[in-house]
């Protein structure tokens, strides 16, 4: 496996499963719920769950959190935010905010896997105001301007 990133973590809580890959190429680190009981998301509702550990990025770079696709197709579970997130310089505990879009109440067990986290470059970007942008084909045609077919 090829590690060209250090992700420096640090548990919070003996408890914590840190963020890990579940298959040789998986784009994203499963995030786990840290915990000490069962949490139930009734339907609608939002939680912020806590995953028990806090971690340091390298500078250029951002946790993309997103929702797991199993989660979302069996259950409706989702993120009200997502993707969301991480800065490079937050050393705070890692939550993830679930949302119940599904129809009946969700329970989080310790140690779900509940979200995931793809660590990315991040681009900063010199602002440059200009009083007018160049033309394109497309101009400023938006939402649903280019049809579904």
């Amino acid at each position: 496996m090829h590690h060209d990133v250090q992700l420096q973590v640090m548990r919070l809580r003996p408890s914590a499963v840190l963020p890990c890959a579940h298959s040789a190429l998986a784009a994203g680190l499963d995030l786990s719920a840290d915990l000490d009981a069962p949490l139930v998301i009734e339907v609608g509702a939002i939680a912020l769950v806590p995953c028990g550990f806090a971690m340091s990025l390298p500078r250029g770079f951002e946790g993309q959190v997103r929702p797991r696709s199993g989660l979302a197709t069996k259950h409706g579970i989702s993120m009200p935010n997502s993707p969301g997130t991480i800065d490079a310089d937050y050393r705070g505990e890692v939550r993830v905010p679930l949302i119940n879009l599904g129809r009946a109440p969700f329970t989080v067990e310790p140690k779900m896997r509940i979200a995931q986290m793809v660590i990315a470059r991040v681009l900063s970007p010199q602002i440059i105001e200009v009083q007018e942008l160049t033309d394109t084909e497309r101009g400023a045609a938006g939402f649903g301007s280019t049809g579904t077919h």
